[in-house]
């Protein structure tokens, strides 16, 4: 993937995984995924999901993607994917945001791993209680 020096650059975020995305104008559709092609990184609907907002924009074909994505699941990161390609898709052009925010790509999905408790086994769970 031999692009110029100009490109849309994002952040996008999902439980703790953090995806650094650049977009590129003028592709073939090409997505690499921490150096690899997305069908080798992401299977199934993980793929689906990640370019969901390029298939809704219509933009599938036309932009090549380069992201970077660490910490998380492989569930977590398509997030983190997906909303990272949405975010720089509004830098590439601002008409996308009707249809991006109507379908929830742009809102940051801020629900995290709630933190163990001490006296309990799990944030919430309570050793069992005996009476006798």
């Amino acid at each position: 993937m031999a692009h110029s020096s100009q490109y849309f650059g994002s952040v996008g975020k999902r439980k703790t995984s953090i995806a650094r995305v650049k977009m590129f104008q003028g592709g073939s559709g090409e997505v690499i995924v921490n150096g690899l092609k997305i069908k080798e990184y992401f299977h199934g609907v993980e793929i689906e999901n990640a370019l969901a907002p390029l298939t809704l924009t219509a933009q599938k074909s036309v932009v090549d993607v380069e992201a970077k994505i660490v910490g998380g699941g492989k569930v977590s990161q398509s997030d983190a994917l997906r909303h990272g390609i949405s975010r720089a898709l509004l830098l590439l052009s601002p008409d996308f945001r009707h249809d991006l925010k109507r379908a929830g790509f742009l809102r940051r999905d801020a629900r995290i791993k709630e933190r163990k408790k001490p006296g309990l086994k799990r944030a919430r769970r309570a050793p069992q209680f005996s009476k006798r």
